[in-house]
């Protein structure tokens, strides 16, 4: 079983700049294929980024050149660095991940979200 719990979400306006962090239980953490994923209003589900127990990474097109996903296996900690956020990039975003060490399109594991708003 792993637990995550998301944190960093908040308010900012247009081309700001904000940090998620999702801590993990569990001590195959290091092991797992993690992400996240993101939910706006009236919006389908997006996946934003993954990063594989290597570090590996793969990212929304919508997100890349902006937003940083990173992983510290020592703290069992994700992060997700956003960077020039936009309004668009409003939503509720959630840390997700994989049972075993293999991605293959589904999460198994998901925290309870955490909230980003950008204003214009």
């Amino acid at each position: 079983q792993v637990q995550l719990i998301e944190s960093g979400g908040g308010s900012v306006q247009a081309g700001g700049s904000l940090r998620l962090s999702c801590a993990a239980s569990g001590d195959r953490y290091s092991l797992y294929w993690m992400g996240w994923l993101r939910q706006g209003p009236e919006k389908e589900r997006e996946e934003v980024a993954t990063v594989g127990s290597g570090g590996m990474t793969t990212y929304a097109d919508s997100v890349k050149g902006r937003f940083t996903a990173s992983r510290d296996n020592a703290k069992n900690t994700l992060y997700l660095q956003m960077n020039s956020l936009k309004p668009e990039d409003t939503a509720m975003y959630y840390c997700a991940s994989t049972r075993g060490p293999y991605y293959t399109g589904t999460f198994d594991y998901w925290g309870q979200g955490t909230q980003v708003t950008v204003s214009s």
